[in-house]
């Protein structure tokens, strides 16, 4: 025995020191990557060293991580994001020797904030949006002869808010024709505040002979962004050779003899465009009298004075800046629809510089013949340029014309009265007042103070003169004045929704009686009382009779009365005796 105990301390002594020799007394980190990370999101680092055991910690300055063992060399742990920016020692607990890892904040994101800039409004601009294609100045190579050609040059520019698309001009005329072209140019994109400059040929094919100028229309069509279609015209004036005198000159377009004048290719004229317009009634219905209020701007380089305005078109016969007697003529322009009203249909609006806009009111009425529609109207300013030569601006405006119901909206009955918390009846009429037939949709009545069942119905057709009548109940919440909003749902000659609205008023009055026996005689309201004793025996006796013992349905009390009401009588014989 004492032989094999010291055999067994050599043994544990022996693997006591094989098991100091095999692990050291301690591990160490060696290193750590990467050596610098930022902490705006969970970061992983790798930490190397030896003797490393699972499961170990690596803490980062004193806080433990989230530690994975990857072998006895190598570990990895994550550092989460946020963590505070700094210089920090890595330890595992079962090491002891540590690397360092830089913590370091993500560096500020610099967006740039643009600078606003700062795009003046032009004066007097209408608040619209849309592509505005105007003729800013056009000259012609020669006079117009006959048998001859000549070339207009001319610029369209974009006055408007938004870039024009799909510009074309199309050029017709009863004095000359267009050639090489077909009078078709397609002018393409024209930007918000550029323009497009544009040729064509004509043939001068017929005679001369008594003209002063020879007039072409313009008819432009272009697209906004979102397709709406536009569409504008204008009227160019090319000075001719009078075969039948000396008058006229060459080149330029700026003959004395001409009564319209071309502006020079440089644009050192006066150009009137219409930049907007409104009537003071909206909307316009045959009949009606409204003003029409026009904004007039000169596009141009130079005043354009003793400017006149010609409502429905007209020119100006004059050939010199020399006042002289008819030489505005504007009673041969379209008054079918419009008219002028209080006033001719000529205003003189004095000078207007280069870049200045006028404000003019004109009185019109519309004819009350006239249908629904959209119609323009032309107008004319006729003005004296910078050379003393007398120009013709006619555009063209658009005024729509609608032809809305006159309705009437009442009882076709007087109203019962009306009591509180009592449904009464509601007789609702529309008459078409008009004189034309509408179609109508629903009519919807509301109020605030009680329920109308039923309260929608469909209204249609009414002929004029016709009517129309809906029968629906009013039950009112409470006693006084109950105000019943109708409103009727149409669609316009455009197409655009439409109301009609009208306020009816009833009287309501507190409930209690009932309206159907109100006015009756001999009706009294009783107020039911509780049965006596007695009335109660009388029942009982009646009913043991086989009478009827039914209280009163008015709930009157009866007070049975033994003296004036004979007993009956049972039927069937005399008292009962013993039966045989």
């Amino acid at each position: 025995m004492k032989f094999q105990g010291k055999y067994f301390v050599s043994v544990l002594l022996a693997l006591t020191l094989l098991a100091g020799w095999v692990t050291p007394a301690y591990a160490d980190v060696t290193s750590v990557s990467p050596g610098s990370i930022v902490n705006d999101a969970d970061r992983t680092i790798t930490v190397s060293g030896n003797a490393f055991v699972d499961p170990s910690v690596v803490s980062l300055g004193g806080t433990a991580l989230a530690t994975t063992f990857v072998s006895d060399v190598e570990l990895t742990a994550v550092v989460p994001a946020g963590f505070a920016a700094g210089s920090y020692a890595v330890t595992v607990d079962t090491t002891g020797g540590s690397a360092t890892l830089v913590v370091s904040d993500p560096p500020p994101t610099d967006t740039p904030t643009p600078t606003p800039t700062f795009t003046p409004t032009p004066t007097n601009t209408p608040v619209f949006g849309r592509p505005q294609v105007v003729i800013s100045s056009y000259s012609s190579n020669a006079i117009a002869q006959t048998g001859k050609k000549f070339t207009v040059s001319i610029r369209f520019g974009n006055s408007g808010t938004l870039t024009a698309i799909n510009t074309q001009a199309v050029f017709t005329s009863s004095d000359v024709v267009p050639t090489g072209t077909g009078g078709v140019l397609a002018l393409g994109t024209v930007p918000m505040g550029g323009s497009v400059d544009a040729t064509q040929t004509f043939l001068t094919a017929y005679s001369t002979s008594g003209k002063r100028v020879v007039v072409i229309d313009v008819a432009l069509t272009y697209y906004d962004d979102d397709g709406t279609s536009y569409s504008d015209k204008f009227t160019l004036s090319i000075t001719a050779k009078n075969e039948s005198s000396s008058g006229g000159s060459s080149g330029g377009g700026g003959g004395g003899g001409g009564g319209y004048v071309a502006p020079t290719p440089s644009g050192n004229t006066a150009q009137l465009v219409i930049t907007g317009y409104s009537s003071d009634v909206e909307p316009l219905q045959p009949g009606q009298k409204f003003k029409l209020g026009i904004t007039v701007q000169n596009m141009g380089r130079t005043s354009a004075k003793r400017v006149t305005m010609i409502m429905g078109g007209g020119s100006s016969d004059s050939g010199s800046g020399t006042p002289q007697a008819g030489g505005v003529s504007g009673g041969s322009g379209e008054f079918t629809n419009f008219a002028p009203l209080g006033t001719s249909n000529v205003q003189a609006l004095g000078e207007i510089s280069a870049g200045a806009n006028l404000q003019v009111w004109q009185n019109l009425v519309v004819n009350v013949s006239t249908t629904p529609g959209a119609y323009p109207v032309k107008i004319t300013f006729s003005y004296i340029n910078s050379k003393g030569e007398m120009v013709n601006d006619e555009q063209v405006i658009t005024l729509l014309v609608y032809s809305l119901p006159y309705l009437d909206v009442s009882f076709y009955s007087p109203p019962q009265p009306f009591f509180a918390g009592q449904p009464g009846p509601l007789p609702i009429q529309v008459v078409n007042l008009g004189k034309r037939s509408t179609i109508l949709g629903n009519m919807k009545i509301e109020t605030a103070n009680g329920t109308v069942e039923p309260a929608t119905t469909l209204v249609g057709a009414i002929d004029a003169g016709g009517y129309f009548t809906f029968d629906s109940m009013l039950t009112p919440d409470e006693a006084g004045t109950l105000t019943l909003n109708v409103t009727i749902e149409y669609t316009d000659d455009f197409n655009q929704p439409r109301t009609v609205t009208k306020a009816l008023e009833v009287t309501v009055e507190e409930g209690g009686i009932d309206p159907a026996m109100e006015g009756m005689e001999g009706v009294e309201t009783f107020v039911p009382s509780e049965e006596t004793f007695l009335q109660k025996v009388w029942r009982f006796a009646l009913g043991m009779l086989g009478l009827d013992s039914a209280p009163p349905a008015n709930d009157v009390p009866v007070e049975p009365s033994f003296d004036e009401m004979p007993l009956p009588v049972p039927s069937g014989g005399g008292g009962g005796g013993k039966g045989g």
